[in-house]
């Protein structure tokens, strides 16, 4: 997750988006960069007006929860968007991944 909130600082401040920028902000947080994740990040980012995404997820009514699982979902106009926010959701899957893997989560402190 950090590394998408790195590259939406660089769009708040109005800096590129590029890996060396993101490598810096995610070194300045004290965050151990994995070079692989910054490319695919850039990447995935590369054709997407982030502005637009941002005002698109705002707009979406927020998902209710323990919604039926055989309900379609709802369409999205913004494919870019919906790209960005798998990335993100890759990432956070691999964090959580690393995180069970290295011991740590309260699980870890009670079983």
């Amino acid at each position: 997750m950090e590394y998408v909130y790195a590259a939406l600082i660089l769009n708040e401040s109005d800096e590129e988006i590029n890996e060396d920028n993101v490598t810096a902000v995610l070194e300045a947080a004290g965050v151990d960069v994995e070079e692989s994740r910054v490319k695919a990040l850039v990447a995935a980012l590369e054709d997407v007006d982030i502005e637009e995404a941002v005002e698109t997820a705002a707009a979406a009514p927020a998902p209710a929860a323990g919604g039926a699982a055989g309900e379609p979902a709802a369409a999205d106009d913004d494919e870019e968007a919906e790209e960005a926010e798998e990335e993100a959701e890759e990432e956070e899957a691999e964090e959580e991944e690393d995180d069970e893997a290295s011991g740590e989560g309260l699980g870890n402190l009670f079983g």
